[in-house]
């Protein structure tokens, strides 16, 4: 695995990981880009204990619904087109989020009164492109390309862990048109941020106060594999399966078999068995309905600095369609109060999920 870092004409940081040693990376951003924007506006509220970003710089990104290759920011550059990428090709690229939630950064911060806090959103986000190919998706890499992201993953988790201020790294991806897309080519983002995300401080809450022989996460994936009603793939080292209590309509959460804090802990092994195993649950769920399935697909993992023996890293993938032609929307319960409601059986989800599965 050959990793290469340039910089783009702004001086963000690009890294490139490709398979082959001999690949040149040597292309410079030929583009003259505006200055940097400085970094959000961190704002606390004390009714739910969270911190908001104020990142009022977000709404001048990049905006294309209908977006081809031909305008794409993320495809490869041309002899006569520039973009974020300026190899003619590549396998995997990592580059700093033009317009990004969290950076280094840093602007003048006025205390807005009240009990609000305020402070810089410290942190970084990177946009990870899974693959130059424009009309690919992940469900249709390789599994020697699903393990390049695997590591360009773990090398960001490692090293965005490192940054002062830094308290949690978190990878995903949105896809599809329905979810809020705006860049139709194959992608993910990672965010690192300055706290610890309120579902993280909820789960790993619970873990520990959980009254078990075990630890919380361990035994949840113990106790689906033994009941196996809701599971929809595995093999020796991973298994996916519909959580019983599922928010969402068609939810799958994957679990490596052995407790680990992070992308960056997991074994080259376990690298290799999870490509295989995910990529064929995506493909089910396109095989739902017949239609491209909109998803999001997150790692959960460990905090940077605490509770690193209670978390255990899942990925965690759910759509919000709900039928062939319906979707679930967040209305007032779910919005406004928290509270989910879930129009298909945890059951008959797996069951459908299981069954287009490839095997």
């Amino acid at each position: 695995m050959k990793r290469t870092i340039t910089q783009l004409a702004d001086g963000r940081e690009l890294i490139y990981f490709d398979r082959r040693d001999d690949a040149d990376r040597g292309a410079i951003d030929r583009r003259v880009l505006d200055a940097r924007p400085v970094a959000s506006e961190l704002r606390y509220d004390p009714l739910t204990e969270e911190w908001i970003a104020m990142a009022g710089h977000r709404q001048t990104r990049t905006f294309l619904p209908t977006g081809t290759a031909a305008e794409c920011p993320l495809c490869p550059s041309s002899d006569t087109r520039s973009s974020e990428i300026p190899a003619y090709d590549y396998d995997v690229a990592v580059f700093e989020n033009r317009f990004p939630s969290f950076s280094g950064n840093f602007g003048t911060y006025a205390d807005v009164g009240g009990l609000t806090e305020v402070r810089p959103g410290v942190g970084r986000c990177e946009v990870v492109c899974f693959t130059s190919e424009h009309s690919s998706s992940f469900s249709r890499l390789s599994d020697a390309q699903v393990e390049v992201v695997m590591e360009a993953w773990a090398d960001r988790t490692a090293e965005l862990s490192g940054i002062e201020g830094v308290e949690q790294v978190f990878c995903f991806e949105n896809r599809g048109e329905e979810i809020g897309i705006t860049i139709a080519h194959p992608h993910g983002q990672i965010y690192a941020y300055p706290y610890v995300t309120p579902r993280t401080r909820l789960q790993l809450g619970a873990a520990a106060r959980y009254q078990g022989t075990g630890n919380l996460f361990a035994d949840v994936l113990a106790a689906e594999r033994a009941a196996a009603t809701r599971v929809v793939a595995a093999n020796e080292l991973w298994t996916a399966f519909v959580p019983a209590a599922a928010r969402w309509p068609f939810e799958v959460h994957v679990y490596p078999h052995r407790q680990v804090p992070d992308l960056a802990a997991l074994s080259e092994a376990e690298r290799s068995a999870f490509a295989p195993l995910y990529t064929s649950v995506l493909r089910a769920f396109d095989d739902l309905f017949g239609v491209v399935m909109p998803y999001i697909s997150a790692w959960h993992q460990a905090p940077v600095r605490r509770d690193r023996e209670l978390a255990y890293l899942h990925l965690e993938l759910f759509s919000i369609r709900r039928a062939a032609g319906k979707l679930k929307y967040l209305a007032g319960s779910e919005s406004a109060m928290g509270a989910f409601v879930n129009d298909v059986l945890p059951e008959e989800a797996a069951t459908m999920i299981r069954s287009r599965v490839d095997h």
